[in-house]
């Protein structure tokens, strides 16, 4: 049972965590209010001023709030959701909790190498931590040598790989867009660097996370055990990542922010992550066909006596 109270411990200290930075970060308003500021580039740029993020941008810190709103109403409660069926058994929820497990740690590596210093950077670094270990502890009992048998539908499988080498290229391009014009130009420093000192989530995406999303969509395509062991909690984790992004452009179109036309893109991407997760999870044809860590350690015990 150690495996099992181990993940069960961590889940609920992720779910109490990012409950507690998600509501500080809706709820905190003290500071002095937004003001202008010269970065070291010398540009000008607006700082928000008020709450956890005060510090940040103005754009920024809305599109934070905004993640904030996602992370504490659909992602926390998905997250025990899916612990729960997964004690029950359930193949489908083992899966739901590594792809939410997976927003979970991309979400708190982005706040905390990109969010200004705070007081939560801890909180922050404890769920970063929670996160991977707990990540790590699902898809070791996810990977069974018939895991590919499972899902009755190739053509899910198809699509679902399909898509993720598409947004892998879509996003992409919408990151190169922003980065290659100024290194073309001689300019160098994209506009939406701002006072930052690197673009960390465009980073992180072109040399980590779009990389994985292309080499797992392809061995998903092609209905490699791999694939579809990473696949499904890659399109999970979309769905949710998808959902926060549009939030986030959302808030920035109530502050008078042109959003057009990715207030149209994002939802689509979030809707084909989100109909893909379902499809893949109804062609699981035995969903309580897995065995934990625990059981394989009591049968290791039994060899050895």
């Amino acid at each position: 049972m150690i495996y099992q109270k181990a993940l069960i411990s961590l889940v609920l200290i992720i779910a109490v965590l990012a409950s507690v930075a998600a509501a500080v970060g809706i709820l905190s308003n003290e500071g002095p209010g937004g003001y202008e500021y010269e970065s070291i580039r010398g540009e000008t740029v607006r700082i928000y001023g008020q709450g956890i993020y005060q510090h940040m941008t103005a754009d920024v810190a809305i599109q934070g709030i905004a993640q904030d709103y996602i992370t504490l109403f659909a992602a926390v409660p998905l997250l025990l959701i899916a612990l729960f069926f997964s004690r029950m058994g359930s193949l489908r929820g083992r899966f739901l909790l590594a792809g939410t497990l997976f927003y979970f740690l991309v979400t708190y590596l982005f706040y905390l190498t990109m969010g200004m210093y705070n007081f939560l950077f801890l909180v922050y670094a404890v769920l970063l931590c929670c996160s991977f270990f707990a990540l790590f502890l699902v898809l070791t009992e996810l990977n069974l040598p018939d895991l590919g048998d499972l899902f009755t539908s190739d053509k899910a499988a198809r699509y679902a790989g399909g898509y993720l080498i598409f947004s892998a290229y879509s996003v992409a391009f919408l990151w190169l867009s922003i980065i290659m014009p100024p290194l073309l130009d001689g300019t160098l420093f994209p506009k939406s660097l701002e006072h930052y000192t690197a673009l960390i989530v465009q980073g992180l995406n072109l040399g980590l996370l779009l990389p994985v999303s292309f080499i797992v969509g392809l061995m998903l395509f092609r209905r490699q055990r791999v694939g579809y062991l990473f696949g499904l909690p890659y399109v999970v984790f979309l769905s949710l990542m998808m959902s926060a992004l549009t939030a986030k452009i959302l808030a920035m179109a109530l502050n008078g922010v042109n959003v057009i036309p990715v207030i149209f893109i994002m939802p689509t991407f979030a809707l084909i992550a989100i109909t893909f997760s379902v499809w893949l999870m109804r062609s699981i044809q035995n969903d309580n066909h897995y065995e934990t860590l625990d059981f394989y350690v009591d049968k290791f015990r039994e060899i050895k006596q």
